[in-house]
């Protein structure tokens, strides 16, 4: 299968928009940061001593006994009691522009095409919806450990070929988010998704 890793000029070519410079680095940070904020559950819950269980009763006198004053088995100096400022459910997402988000998608794309890890082919697809093909397909295109390969649309056969190959991702340009791209050593783009990904950047 004939490859090509996609340069700045062929980039262009194919009406990708890409960034100039490094003005899109610090948005690309708040992006990420937001992805990783937006998968949080937040539903960490410890207990106050005003939930956890034991009596209310004051254990000894206010004064006159020598020991610092004392209300309730309660307390958090004592084992069982409550938590100080310990965490409790909450929302972490982050609201997102979408300005914002295709600004960090074109700085993220840049680099990696700068850096010469995206790879360019006419299209992946496994008719006989076997893992030991899609292997062998995805060696033939590049020897990295960690791909992602962005297409436009993949069959079921393909899917089927490579839910089992952890190392290697389909998802559809469509999709295809900044931190995607990050998180890979190398991209194959299918012919379909170089159109999809110049419409996405050129907003």
């Amino acid at each position: 299968m004939a490859t090509n890793i996609l340069t700045v000029e062929a980039a262009q070519q194919a009406n990708i928009n890409l960034v100039e410079g490094y003005k899109g680095r610090p948005v690309l940070h708040q992006i990420l940061v937001a992805y990783r904020n937006n998968r949080r559950q937040g539903n960490a819950c410890t207990k106050t001593r005003a939930d956890v269980s034991g009596s209310g009763k004051k254990l000894w006198n206010q004064k006159g006994t020598g020991r610092a004053r004392m209300g309730s088995v309660r307390s958090p100096i004592f084992r069982g009691g409550g938590v100080v400022w310990g965490p409790k459910p909450r929302d972490y997402s982050q609201k997102m522009p979408k300005k914002m988000k295709t600004l960090a998608f074109r700085t993220a794309l840049t680099d990696r095409i700068r850096g010469g890890d995206v790879i360019t082919t006419v299209n992946v697809s496994i008719a006989d919806g076997k893992t030991k093909t899609f292997v062998s397909t995805i060696a033939g295109l590049t020897d990295a450990k960690k791909v992602l390969v962005v297409g436009g649309r993949f069959d079921e056969m393909t899917f089927r070929a490579a839910r089992n190959v952890g190392t290697v991702s389909l998802i559809a340009a469509s999709d295809v988010n900044a931190e995607h791209l990050l998180n890979c050593e190398k991209i194959i783009l299918t012919a379909e998704a170089l159109e999809t990904i110049a419409q996405r950047t050129a907003a």
